[in-house]
């Protein structure tokens, strides 16, 4: 039983070998990078207690380094479900929401159409190739070079042409090939006369040309910028056909899976230009939309190229709606390991603009500055807006748990919800620190601090408290000693930062490290060239930092690990202890009651109880002798908000 040519590359380019290896397997955290797509577990095809059995997502191939099983998704089902090939497909199609093809004549007949269709825009994309290199194509030419700095070298490398300015040029060269009047006009080529006894007429005329080919590298429509401009459409795309529904299809599909498969990170930019800049630029992985929005299909084969695609759109209002929309469509399918960055250009700028402009560097900084979606969730809901009342606070409080009630994975749902609370804090944090001044019922008018100025951690160390003192050190430690990186990198990942700053650096630091970033001038370089000086000067100049550098200058790598691998402890007990202190707190923006008087006061004594039991086994791997005396401030700290709630104080 044969299935049609494309039907299979289809259900690959929709199939995660992951998603469907993780039925049968257990992922091993310690060895799997799920944002690579390079997974481990042990090896269901036998008895084992280590993980040797390896999957690589982006080619979708699987290999056992202990019995030597291997295949792709196809045979992982087969040989796990003891299924028939035919069978195996009909699994992953069903998983996929793919009908199986009818095999029958009909359906062999339009396989052959569409490999017929192929060629004879293959041959169109012959004819415009040579039209741009005679004289009608100079100015196509001219704007190429001159105006977008492609070379014509890089013209044929991406087979541009032209398609000249007359009614029937493409249609009378095809004409004489032999190809049939109806097969030019299935294609998309050619459009049908408008009226009774008129002649069929070409779709593009007096336009540069760009094939648009699938995945497999077949030339299946073409997308044409118009040279009058005065044109109705600047940009327009082939007809739907038997070949191209462009809703399902991405510019540079192939060569873009090539290049996310060897680590280069996939870009979504809007253009044809934007990605032929970026590729040229050496951003490999870059792909494009086909004039419209993103949709659900083209995210689904984003995802199959890369788990975490930056979205780079233009920097002007249009661009931040498209990003915005984006947002939208991805919010409910995200997954662990399955999500979007959002790189927005500078104002009035597209990725094309920024490389001939300022150069590949530019860029590559526009994308290390990358936010993840609940960034720009948060962003949307609290820009410009004051939330100096109970009842904005509540209306904000309602727009965002509708929106994540709208994500399907409990997990990432509970993880969302923990960061929004967390980022909440924050922009209430220095309403709460005015009712110390003011009292209870005078909230002040407060918004998001910005980086880099006085209300931002960062820019104002003496202010830090105990927990941010932590991050402080672990950062610092991190990034003086980036070869114990990839050992801290899980616990990196879900440290909790209030301060936006902090979650800013340590993203950054996650980003270098995956781009292979890993010697302390290097990474303090790459950094400084994201955030500028000042914040890393504010961080090294912390005395704890300075302290801890001190330390770590004498007893060498070794001391640093003891001193993250400390410090990680002490923030994850505190973390887990001080939760319904934070609730209490929250509460207080009410009347304290005996409820949450009992409650605080329960789990002051907790902290009290493992500041005790912490202090003689752990506190020498924080830093050094201080490690008591923070011990001691923090418990005092928790003493005074238990105060607050008996009396009714403001808080400290």
């Amino acid at each position: 039983m044969s299935l049609p040519p494309g039907f299979l590359d289809e259900l690959r380019s929709r199939t995660s070998l992951v998603q469907i290896a993780q039925r049968k397997v257990t992922w091993d955290a310690r060895k799997s990078n799920r944002h690579k797509g390079d997974m481990w577990a042990q090896c269901p095809f036998h008895h084992e207690k280590t993980a040797s059995f390896h999957v690589d997502d982006r080619k979708g191939v699987y290999y056992c380094f202990g019995c030597h099983a291997k295949g792709n998704a196809i045979s992982f089902v087969m040989d796990t479900e003891h299924v028939s090939f035919i069978e195996a497909v009909e699994i992953l199609a069903r998983a996929a929401g793919m009908a199986m093809p009818t095999l029958d004549v009909s359906a062999r007949e339009q396989a052959d159409r569409r490999t017929e269709l192929a060629q004879v825009i293959e041959a169109a994309v012959q004819f415009f190739r040579m039209q741009l290199k005679t004289g009608m194509g100079g100015p196509a030419r001219a704007y190429l070079h001159e105006q977008r700095g492609l070379s014509a070298e890089a013209q044929d490398r991406w087979d541009i042409g032209f398609a000249p300015d007359g009614w029937q040029g493409l249609w009378n060269h095809l004409q004489g090939k032999g190809i049939e009047a109806q097969m030019i006009l299935d294609a998309g080529l050619a459009k049908p006369p408008s009226k009774e006894g008129g002649k069929p007429y070409d779709t593009f005329r007096n336009r540069i040309m760009f094939p648009i080919r699938d995945a497999r590298g077949r030339a299946i429509a073409f997308g044409g910028r118009a040279m009058d401009p005065n044109a109705n459409a600047k940009y327009l795309n082939s007809p739907e056909t038997l070949l191209f529904d462009k809703g399902m299809t991405l510019y540079n599909h192939g060569p873009a899976r090539l290049a996310a498969g060897q680590g280069q990170p996939l870009i979504v930019v809007e253009g044809y230009m934007d990605v032929i800049a970026l590729v040229e630029a050496g951003f490999g992985a870059a792909v494009a939309p086909l004039g419209t929005a993103v949709t659900e299909h083209q995210l689904q084969l984003l995802w199959r190229l890369a788990p975490e695609p930056i979205i780079a759109l233009d920097g002007d209002p249009a661009g931040l709606r498209a990003a915005l929309r984006l947002l939208d469509l991805a919010l409910p399918l995200v997954s662990a390991g399955q999500s979007l960055r959002f790189a927005i250009m500078p104002q009035g700028k597209d990725p094309d603009d920024l490389i001939r402009g300022k150069g590949a560097p530019a860029v590559q900084a526009a994308l290390d500055a990358a936010v993840p979606i609940i960034k720009l969730l948060w962003q949307r809901e609290t820009e410009g807006k004051v939330f100096d009342s109970p009842e904005r606070r509540a209306a904000l409080d309602k727009n965002l748990r509708d929106k994540l009630k709208q994500i399907r994975d409990p997990m990432v749902r509970s993880h969302y919800s923990q960061e929004i609370k967390t980022l909440g804090w924050s922009l209430f944090r220095a309403a709460l620190a005015g009712n110390r001044r003011s009292g209870w019922n005078q909230l002040k008018n407060t918004s998001c601090p910005a980086p880099g100025t006085k209300a931002s951690l960062l820019a104002a160390g003496d202010e830090q408290t105990t927990e941010q003192l932590r991050i402080a050190v672990i950062l610092a430690s991190l990034i003086d000693t980036p070869v114990i990186l990839r050992e801290f990198e899980a616990e990196l990942e879900t440290m909790d930062c209030t301060d936006p700053d902090y979650a800013h650096l340590r993203d950054l630091i996650l980003r270098f490290l995956r781009h292979g970033i890993d010697t302390p001038d290097a990474l303090r370089d790459r950094l400084s060239d994201a955030l500028g000086p000042g914040p890393l000067e504010n961080l090294f100049s912390l005395g704890h930092v300075a302290l801890m550098r001190r330390v770590c200058d004498w007893g060498g790598e070794e001391m640093a690990r003891m001193t993250v691998s400390g410090v990680f402890a002490k923030l994850k007990a505190q973390k887990g202890l001080t939760a319904e202190i934070i609730e209490a707190q929250e509460d207080l923006i009410g009347f304290a009651d005996e409820s949450v008087t009992y409650r605080l006061g329960q789990a002051a004594q907790a902290v009290d109880e493992a500041i005790r039991s912490n202090t003689e086994d752990r506190v020498h791997y924080e830093i050094g002798a201080n490690g008591a005396r923070i011990d001691r401030s923090e418990r005092e700290r928790f003493h005074d908000l238990h105060q607050s709630i008996v009396f009714a104080k403001p808080l400290p």
